[in-house]
């Protein structure tokens, strides 16, 4: 059974910083990617960053380029969020997903497995 734990929400100040971990179990970490989505009250699910299984190739949301940064660990089956400059447009739940194989997509339907969310909150 597969499970992703997220963590590392929280409220913030506007220009804060926040670091989300989400921690993997139950498959092979390492073999598949790792994406980062976020969903607003009354938005839908929206792409934020992906990562290659080998942590060699990242995409992200052209709203967050430049300010956050996806990464992995391997040996941890953990992968990162790393969300600086935030704005109060950054404000959602925040998703962690693993993906159906081994390289990054933007598509939320090239992902299997969801962990439950944790929320961010920025304020102005």
């Amino acid at each position: 059974q597969v499970q992703l734990v997220e963590s590392g929400g929280g409220l913030v100040q506007a220009g804060g910083s926040l670091r989300l971990s989400c921690a993997a179990s139950g498959r092979t970490f390492s073999s598949y990617a790792m994406g980062w989505f976020r969903q607003a009250p009354g938005k839908e699910r929206e792409f934020v960053a992906a990562i290659s299984w080998s942590g060699g190739i990242t995409y992200y949301a052209d709203s967050v380029k430049g300010r956050f940064t996806i990464s992995r660990d391997n040996a941890k089956n953990t992968v990162y969020l790393q969300m600086n400059s935030l704005k109060p447009e950054d404000t959602a739940v925040y998703y962690c997903a693993s993906g159906s194989s081994q390289l990054p997509y933007r598509s939320i339907r090239m992902y299997d497995y969801w962990g439950q969310g944790t929320q961010v909150t920025v304020s102005s």
